[in-house]
This record gives C-alpha cells, sequence and structure tokens, in this order.
C-alpha cells in the first residue's frame, strides 16, 4: 500500500510539473509586432518561432526593414488547446483585421495536435517507432485544415506563402526522439497541403529543415531552436523571402 502511495504521489508530482512548465511556455512569447516597415509580410505560427523570436530577427535584419509578427507560443494550427487560443488561423485574423493589406506570409503550424497531447499521456500514440492510424489521424486532420488555411489565404488576396515545416526532436524535458517518425509524417502532409491547396496563389513553398537541424542547436527541451538553430532555419527561409521583398 505504502509503495502504491508513493507511486501515485510521484505521478502527481510530474502531471504538476508537465501542466505547469506547459502552461509557462504558452506565456512565454516576444511581444507581437503590429505595425511595421512592411505591413504586407506578416509572419504567423507557433513557439518555434514565438519562444525567442530569433528567426524572425535574423529575418528583418537580413532585409534591413521590419515585418508583422503574430506568432504565439504553444499554438494548434486550428481550434484551442488548454494553453492558448491563439491559433495560427486566430492569428491571420488578427493580422487581417489589423491591415487586410497581406502580400507575404511565413508561417508554420501544425506540430502542437502532436507534441502537446503526447506531452499528456499520449492518446493519440505518437511516441512510436511504427506510426500508429491515430496518429496518422491526427496529422490528417491538421492537413485539411492546413488546406483550408491555405485556400482562405488565396481567397484574401495573399500571393506568397512561405511554409517552414518541422526538424526532428531531441530527447529533453518535453521531447523524445520517439516522435520523429511522427514529424517526418507531419512534414510530408504539411508539404502535401502546400502543394494541393487550390486557391490562387503566385508562389507556394514548403521547407523542411530536418536535414539542416542538429541536437546542438535545440535548448534543452528538445524542441525549441537554439541561436544557432534559429539561425540556420531564417538562413533557410532567406532565400525563398529574399526576391519577395
Amino acid at each position: 500500500m505504502k509503495r502504491f502511495k508513493a507511486s501515485l504521489s510521484v505521478r502527481v508530482v510530474v502531471i504538476v510539473l508537465v501542466l505547469a512548465v506547459s502552461s509557462a511556455c504558452g506565456l512565454i512569447t516576444k511581444p507581437w509586432i503590429r505595425s511595421a516597415t512592411m505591413n504586407d509580410v506578416v509572419n504567423i505560427g507557433d513557439s518555434i518561432f514565438a519562444l525567442s523570436g530569433k528567426i524572425h530577427d535574423n529575418l528583418t535584419a537580413k532585409a534591413g526593414k521590419s515585418f508583422r509578427n503574430y506568432c504565439f507560443s504553444g499554438a494548434y494550427l486550428s481550434g484551442t488547446s488548454m494553453i492558448t487560443s491563439n491559433s495560427v488561423v486566430v492569428q491571420y485574423g488578427i493580422a487581417k483585421s489589423d491591415n487586410s493589406n497581406i502580400k507575404t506570409i511565413i508561417m508554420d503550424g501544425g506540430g502542437n495536435e502532436v507534441l502537446i497531447p503526447a506531452n499528456f499521456f499520449d492518446p493519440d500514440h505518437c511516441k512510436s517507432s511504427t506510426l500508429t492510424s491515430s496518429c496518422k489521424a491526427v496529422i490528417d486532420d491538421a492537413y485539411v485544415d492546413a488546406v483550408d488555411l491555405l485556400n482562405q489565404m488565396g481567397r484574401d488576396g495573399v500571393k506568397n506563402i512561405i511554409w517552414q515545416g518541422y526538424y526532428h526532436v531531441k530527447n529533453g524535458l518535453f521531447a523524445s526522439t520517439s516522435l520523429n517518425p511522427a514529424v517526418d509524417y507531419g512534414n510530408t502532409r504539411l508539404s502535401q497541403a502546400v502543394t494541393n491547396a487550390t486557391a490562387v496563389n503566385n508562389y507556394r513553398v514548403f521547407i523542411n529543415p530536418v536535414s539542416s537541424i542538429v541536437n546542438s542547436d535545440i535548448i534543452i527541451d528538445g524542441v525549441h531552436p537554439s541561436t544557432s538553430g534559429s539561425t540556420k532555419l531564417a538562413n533557410l527561409i532567406w532565400p525563398k523571402l529574399q526576391p519577395l521583398l
């Protein structure tokens, strides 16, 4: 009985810590930039962009001009989580409300659909060397949300979309390498969304950073880019962005 109580206590402590730290991550977001030198360039997405803001900083330094930025840590692509209601779809809506003249979108999205549930008991069994049908179903839903969002952007007159995919995570506070098959499947489906969206845009591109990011480019949580990782990601985006400015 004592052993059971001790085990239960440890589990409760772990759950509380995960909830507390995950909730904190939802609050660690660089301030939004709602008016910029180039208001027609907008950055939306999750904490890969929002936690440190260094990808955005690198890009604006290269451009010598500022862009609008609505990225939010913990953001789902569509819908809400227990951490945040500022989904990527919501971010885009706020950006349109601030200034509807949006020519170019730099973005990511879809990663938290897998990552956040995986940190809470992994109900979709995404931590698996062989990807499960339930995990694929979650990612397939994100594919549909991505296509819907891209089509809406096209109808709104957005001309250029640069979608940054996800790199392999490392073992850390919030991640395990067992998630990497889900990362690969997610990149495949998100790339297909960028290709298959039917709305008319002048330019759409998906960037897969898997081959560029190594463990030293990721901070201790196992997920987010370090300074070197942010620099590499910005360097992948910049050749696609520069001709559009």
